[in-house]
């Protein structure tokens, strides 16, 4: 039996590492407004038990790149990658001369699934109430919505999985990592969960009080809880303890992160905020990550001593706040030199731009980061940091065929994602802002 064959558009790639000037230009036009309610019907897709990309430079990531290399899927797993690859009899084959692949894209910290609109509260599902602004038993992925007509824009741009977290408050609750894929349930498109407890640093206001002292003792005081129910259990049963300053479903959930088996991604940005979440980790032997970070570089040497990985953006410029006025667009870049692991993700505002996340990339890239650290932060560092780099993050035997082809240099402004597979399925098709520009890119279809 013969291959089928789908061609792809030869179209010239793009080769220049994205500039300054560029990196401007995307800041800007990424910034469009999100907050419309089309819901754009997915056509099925393209289903293949075997598939096979050949022909393509090849970045695996936990690898160097090949040239003319070729990737096989067999029922969503990948089972070859290398330049000397046979086709198998049957497969449908994608014609990738010419192109870059790369592992799907990993956003490692968002609301995709959460979160439709900020014009209506009743789309959003990220936060709890919880006790006293601890809402640490909130399992965020339970409300997920597998229709979100955010996915398809963020799956059109190469992003196949994403971390939903929760958010607000002093613990936030529990992160979960999804499948940006349409028409299943929550439970269906959940990969892992939960990957990680949220808590914010970052704002006094997170624990109902104006002085960041107060802020990181209230923290200490919930953890102190935590460790002293873990000893008492029967005793709180008959009501026999002192009273705790949070709840029971709340003691029990911060069970795994008191324990050091769960992460605790710890929203702050101020250097001094940063260093205090350092003390504390180190105090209570937590295992952390640091979620924002404008001024980590100030602190890198004291992330890299206690191998704290960093999830920043690649675009932030200018300080939004008093606790950012450190800011700058070389923090991944300076942060990597420093032997931090480096996460990109696409800060404020960070659901409606997850698809922006290979330009927050690029940019990374213009002010310092190697090409390779910046493709590594985006996929195999996110999977690494929440355990799920068993399946996703790069392309090895073994792993979910999570697979892109892109028409040129993946952080270039103007490159397209011309497939995207999500375990071995295409899963591209008209999202909201195709939908718009089908429907007003003629003057007649405006009604007046």
């Amino acid at each position: 039996m013969n291959a089928i064959k789908i061609n792809v558009n030869d179209s010239p790639r793009p080769v220049r590492t994205l500039t300054r000037a560029a990196g401007v230009v995307a800041s800007g036009l990424v910034a469009a407004c999100a907050t419309f309610a089309i819901v754009a019907a997915m056509p099925a897709p393209a289903i293949a038990q075997t598939v096979a990309i050949t022909g393509g430079k090849v970045y695996p990531v936990s690898g160097p790149p090949i040239e003319n290399a070729t990737v096989v899927i067999v029922d969503g797993k990948i089972t070859a990658v290398g330049a000397n690859v046979t086709v198998p009899a049957g497969a449908a084959t994608v014609d990738a001369k010419g192109k870059w692949v790369t592992p799907g894209l990993i956003i490692g910290a968002s609301a995709l699934g959460l979160v439709e609109t900020n014009a209506d509260p009743g789309t959003n599902d990220t936060r709890a109430k919880g006790d006293h602004n601890v809402a640490a038993a909130f399992r965020a992925w339970e409300g997920l919505n597998p229709e979100s007509v955010l996915f398809s824009p963020a799956r059109n741009a190469g992003l196949t999985t994403a971390i939903a977290r929760p958010g607000g408050g002093l613990i936030s609750g529990q992160a979960a990592a999804i499948d940006l894929i349409n028409g299943a349930t929550g439970k269906a498109i959940t990969r892992k969960a939960p990957v990680a407890m949220v808590a914010n640093l970052g704002s006094a206001q997170a624990a109902d009080t104006t002085a960041r002292g107060e802020l990181f003792m209230r923290f200490r005081e919930v953890l102190d809880d935590a460790k002293d129910y873990a000893t008492k259990k029967l005793a709180y049963e008959r009501a026999g303890t002192r009273e705790f300053a949070v709840g029971k479903l709340q003691l029990e959930a911060l069970q795994p992160v008191v324990s050091g088996k769960m992460l605790l991604l710890i929203g702050a940005d101020r250097a001094g905020d940063i260093e205090t979440a350092l003390d504390i980790a180190a105090e209570y032997k937590l295992r952390i990550a640091i979620l924002g970070g404008a001024e980590a570089w100030k602190v890198a040497d004291k992330l890299a001593a206690a191998k704290v990985t960093v999830l920043t953006s690649g675009l932030d410029n200018l300080p939004t706040s008093f606790a950012t006025l450190g800011t700058r667009q070389e923090n991944a870049g300076l942060l990597r030199k420093a032997n931090v692991p480096v996460a990109i993700i696409t800060g404020e505002s960070e659901t409606f731009k997850a698809r922006t996340i290979k330009q927050h990339a690029g940019n990374a890239v213009a002010y310092g980061m190697t090409w390779d650290d910046a493709l590594r932060a985006v996929t195999l560092t996110p999977a690494e940091i929440y355990g799920i780099d068993g399946t996703v993050g790069s392309l090895a035997v073994g792993k979910d065929g999570n697979v892109v082809v892109w028409d040129g240099d993946p952080f270039e402004f103007a490159t397209r994602a011309e497939k995207v597979f999500i375990k071995g399925k295409e899963v591209q098709g008209p999202g909201r802002q195709e939908e718009l520009t089908e429907r007003y890119k003629t003057p007649s279809a405006i009604k007046r």
